[in-house]
């Protein structure tokens, strides 16, 4: 019987991993990889302490970390994803899809989210290639280039803001004929002389050679096919939270992520933490991952004390 199990390999998990070593706890850490969503980044230039890094060698530094202090205290498991949670007595038991058992007192949920991906032809090919799923992390490289954000709700205003600043257009697409984002968030972006809305659009394909060099898009009210010329496409689409395992056993909003309390990081069922995208913390950055891991870590230390 181990102090905790955590699952998820991202900032949060990894955090907390960590912190669970400091302080000896017994801990089981099941994921599939280290690293996160961002692991794919070429680029990342928002991990404090760290001008620019990418994905892999963030990854790597995870790693290197976790190795450094975790010797005969925490375990990893990788890689391996949780496949279901059983209460049992005392705790909790997480079988993984390798048919791994784990048992502990408590439990920290970190499995982070997945990018709806965008539904277009080409646009796996194309993958971190001139699409790119984190504006904080790839925006800069598309300095002074015309680039595309698909998606009109808040995230999707929120990257064209970014993009603004070094972008030398956005032009942003939306499937819906009226915008999801907050008025007065579009009337401050929309304001911006390079910036440009197409209403009730959808892409259908994205072409170019080893880059992305633009992407058709369906007119849906008209049916014509129009094309868009731009270097990067930016798509906040949404998230799907990593929480299918989870279902019953913890309150979920509306979108399938864990509520929990900011404070601790608490859930609904006692004994039961959840940190990060899976969960339904407004912002979802690596730097608030990793701080609500380490946040969840502490309450559980204390409470893993009291029992």
């Amino acid at each position: 019987m181990h102090d905790l199990i955590i699952i998820g390999g991202g900032p949060a998990g990894v955090a907390a991993a960590i912190y669970a070593a400091r302080k000896r706890l017994k801990t089981i850490l099941i994921t599939e990889e280290l690293g996160g969503q961002s692991v794919v980044s070429e680029s990342i230039e928002n991990w404090i302490g760290t001008p620019k890094i990418s994905g892999a060698d963030l990854a790597k530094s995870f790693k290197d970390h976790l190795d450094a202090v975790r010797d005969d205290t925490v375990q990893l498991a990788m890689p391996e994803r949780a496949e279901s949670i059983e209460k049992i007595d005392r705790g909790w038991r997480v079988r993984s899809t390798t048919g791994s058992e784990y048992e502990a007192h408590a439990l920290l949920i970190a499995s982070g989210a997945r990018r709806r991906k965008l539904e277009a032809t080409g646009a796996e090919k194309f993958e971190n290639k001139g699409i790119s799923y984190c504006a904080s992390c790839d925006g800069p490289m598309f300095a002074g280039q015309d680039v595309v954000v698909v998606g009109g709700g808040n995230a999707g205003f929120e990257t064209a803001a970014q993009l603004l600043a070094y972008a030398k257009s956005v032009t942003l697409i939306h499937r819906h004929k009226e915008l999801k984002a907050d008025a007065v968030t579009v009337e401050r972006v929309t304001a911006q002389p390079h910036m440009h809305v197409i209403l009730h659009a959808e892409p259908t394909e994205v072409f170019g050679e080893k880059f992305v060099a633009g992407l058709n898009y369906r007119d849906k009210d008209t049916g014509e096919i129009h094309t868009l010329n731009a270097t990067g496409i930016f798509v906040e689409a949404g998230v799907l939270p990593n929480t299918d395992y989870a279902r019953g056993l913890v309150d979920f909003d509306e979108v399938n992520r864990i509520k929990v309390d900011a404070r601790n990081q608490r859930t609904s069922f006692e004994g039961i933490w959840a940190a990060g995208d899976c969960t339904d913390e407004l912002y979802h950055q690596n730097n608030i991952a990793a701080g609500e891991g380490v946040k969840a870590l502490e309450d559980i230390y204390l409470w893993i004390k009291r029992q």
